[in-house]
């Protein structure tokens, strides 16, 4: 019997998925067992699009269809709690198994505090994540550095410390160091992510540690709650997963792995928020990037964070409406309301049509609130520190009608009130 801590390798018995699945395809044989059981309604995964640049959400109820969404995209860099929160009402009534990386556990715990997604009807497998490429700089990278057209590449992965592309006629790889060097690998928020085996989730797997003979044939998997460790052993009772104890090797490795990613994290943290500067120069690098501002709501639309049904920013008290670019209020308040809480998921970046390094200003706040008050966003259930600074009724409030209107009653007073 599994239990919350147990180390482990595993692989499917299923003919089918062993096709197609990389390390085992022990994630996807999990996913068909809890679908089978109906452990879980429906399970939330990223899938190929048109192809390997096009990571698509989608959600498979059959249990048929999960063969076809096994693999990893590293060219997919989207982030799925927040389609729950929209598409699902919070996972309120239906039950949802989703495949995680770090910072999308990170975000389900924090909109979880915001009592935004129901976390006892969600199933999380998270997958050790060493960063994930941007689709148009990995096309662009693979034309330039690798000198191959982008389109006939059919399989990518990171190994070693290498991104490989396969393509029709040979395979090539190229050290992430060195790509980095040159303005290509990973976004720049995985770079300084520090989350990157994802033990919020009930079960944290992937290939590191996998050693012997069963390199490349099966998954290392970490039992992270009680919930996981039933998961196991009912695919194992099943039938569709096979496990075995890991090597002791390996799990050596696996920690060597895991802290040399960490100590990765803490060098690009130190180069970027050096390269931000300090007070007043910080600032006035702030400023000078957002003022390409075009208002679109395009981050706050994908951050995790905003949830509020009326958004300040929107507020005419508040920001001009109409001017573009808007005033900095706009920017501080976003800082204000985020910062303390910023997954580093990189989502408002990434979605910026102006191409304004969003994450890397809300990231470096955060980490200076983090040194300030020791609050790590989306690691526990533990309330964000800004939130121990408002008033009961002010918090009853804002549960209840889900507003951030704090000063509402100030420029829109009550009949009689001044």
């Amino acid at each position: 019997m599994a239990k919350k801590g147990d180390m482990l390798y595993a692989w499917t018995n299923d003919a089918e998925i062993q096709k197609k699945a990389e390390l085992g395809g022990a994630v996807t044989a999990l996913w068909k067992y809890a679908l089978d059981s109906k452990a879980v309604d429906a399970v939330l995964v990223i899938s190929k699009g048109k192809d390997l640049y096009d990571a698509k959400p989608t959600l498979v109820k059959d249990s048929k269809e999960l063969a076809n969404t096994a693999g990893s995209l590293h060219c997919g860099t989207l982030l799925l709690p927040k389609l729950i929160k929209k598409y699902f009402d919070g996972a309120a009534d239906m039950k949802i198994g989703v495949t995680v990386k770090g910072c999308d556990a990170m975000a389900f715990y924090e909109l979880a505090k915001r009592k935004q997604i129901n976390l006892d009807n969600i199933v999380m497998i998270g997958v050790n994540c060493g960063g994930s490429v941007s689709p148009v700089v990995a096309r662009k990278m693979i034309a330039d550095k690798y000198g191959v057209d982008p389109d006939v590449v059919h399989k990518e992965e990171i190994d070693k410390g290498q991104f490989i592309i396969e393509y029709e006629g040979g395979h090539k790889g190229i050290s992430v160091d060195e790509l980095e060097e040159h303005g290509y690998g990973r976004r720049s928020n995985c770079r300084r992510c520090k989350m990157k085996v994802p033990r919020q989730a009930d079960l944290a797997c992937g290939n590191w540690g996998v050693i012997g003979p069963r390199a490349g044939k099966a998954t290392f998997v970490e039992v992270c709650s009680e919930k996981g460790a039933k998961l196991i052993d009912g695919a194992v009772k099943a039938g569709v997963l096979a496990t075995e104890a890991p090597n002791p090797k390996g799990l050596e490795i696996r920690g060597k792995v895991e802290g040399a990613m960490l100590k990765l994290g803490d060098k690009w943290r130190k180069k970027d928020f050096e390269a931000l500067g300090e007070g007043k120069d910080r600032l006035r690098k702030i400023m000078t990037e957002t003022s390409r501002c075009i208002k679109c709501y395009s981050c706050i639309s994908a951050c995790p964070i905003c949830y509020c049904v009326d958004c300040t920013t929107r507020n005419p008290s508040y920001v001009t409406p109409g001017e573009v670019p808007p005033n900095f209020m706009f920017h501080l308040i976003r800082f204000a309301h985020i910062a303390s809480s910023c997954v580093n998921c990189g989502q408002c970046q990434e979605l910026c049509p102006s191409e304004i390094p969003n994450a890397l200003f809300m990231h470096s706040q955060q980490v200076e609130l983090e040194k300030m008050f020791g609050h790590v966003p989306g690691r526990d259930m533990e309330l964000p520190i800004l939130a121990y600074a408002e008033e009961r009724e002010e918090r009853a409030r804002l549960h209840n009608t889900g507003s951030d209107m704090i000063y509402e009653n100030v420029f829109n007073p009550m009949p009689g009130k001044h």
